[in-house]
């Protein structure tokens, strides 16, 4: 019985943070409220309570469970079977501009839309973010290292180096392409990215 409870209680928890995920991805943290993302979700509001202290903590969970199915994508992309690490990589860039563009992203690109605008308003979320990004940033810098090592890419200076940079230049790219309506900072970005990694376009 205790183990149906506790699926349950996951589903339910699960659910009011897809549904946020998804409604923040569009609107933003502070343009939507917790009515809006119960009502959506056909949760009660005690039931929210139940499973978060506020809006504050829920953000953060929500940040959380977004880094975490993020970065088990991320693992599953750079351990792609019959490639080369470079070629794992652009992949992973590819399905950046597939996911984080202006279009409607479905909850994707959270961290693009949100990073700028709780990183003032909530220091558990500025956090939140800080974790996840680095765990991005140090993927890509054990990425980059391997491709070194392998023969399939060159860098100058250190991995991590380079993929903070790199994840800055996508992060950066993201934001002009949602300003500008167009996915032209991302073809920059991707020729940017061949170009600091020595590789030729494919």
């Amino acid at each position: 019985m205790n183990t149906a409870n506790n699926s349950a209680n996951l589903d339910v928890r699960e659910n009011i943070l897809a549904t946020g995920q998804r409604l923040m991805a569009g609107k933003g943290f502070s343009a939507v409220g917790l009515s809006e993302i119960l009502a959506e979700a056909g949760v009660p509001k005690g039931s929210f309570y139940h499973y978060f202290g506020s809006k504050d903590a829920f953000g953060e969970a929500l940040l959380d469970n977004y880094f975490e199915d993020y970065l088990a994508d991320l693992d599953s992309t750079l351990a792609q079977p019959g490639l080369t690490m470079a070629q794992r990589l652009l992949n992973y860039w590819q399905a950046w501009q597939d996911t984080q563009s202006f279009l409607d992203c479905q909850g994707k690109c959270l961290a693009v839309k949100l990073a700028a605008e709780v990183a003032d308003l909530s220091e558990a979320m500025r956090l939140a973010i800080r974790r996840g990004t680095s765990g991005i940033v140090s993927r890509l810098a054990g990425a980059i290292e391997a491709g070194v090592t392998e023969g399939s890419l060159s860098i100058e200076g250190d991995a991590e180096s380079v993929a903070q940079s790199l994840y800055q230049l996508w992060l950066g790219a993201s934001v002009m392409v949602k300003i500008g309506r167009n996915t032209e900072p991302f073809d920059t970005a991707m020729l940017t990215t061949q170009r600091i990694l020595h590789l030729s376009a494919h």
